[in-house]
């Protein structure tokens, strides 16, 4: 799988990404604010169905104005379940 990246269509700098967890295990979600906040979550669900649906969630929060509530709201719409990994 080649990653999945997003870029805000709105005029921010909002970034989203999914990409293979550095382990090779699963699937791991970045969010980048081009600014100051950099997040990445552990995807608990996988299997191709499951990367179908995080592009989906992910393509879809993009292109809100809050890209954060945006994307809990759609992982939350397809049960999909995350851990935080990092941030800074």
């Amino acid at each position: 799988m080649a990653p999945i990246t997003f870029h805000s269509p709105l005029g921010g700098f909002d970034f989203l990404g999914l990409r293979r967890a550095r382990d090779g295990q699963g699937f791991e979600i970045v969010y980048d604010d081009g600014v100051t906040r950099r997040m990445v979550w552990r995807v608990q669900s996988e299997g191709r169905r499951a990367e179908a649906m995080l592009g989906e969630a992910l393509r879809s929060a993009v292109n809100k104005p809050r890209v954060l509530p945006a994307l809990y709201s759609e992982l939350k719409k397809r049960s999909i379940a995350i851990e935080a990994v990092a941030s800074a």
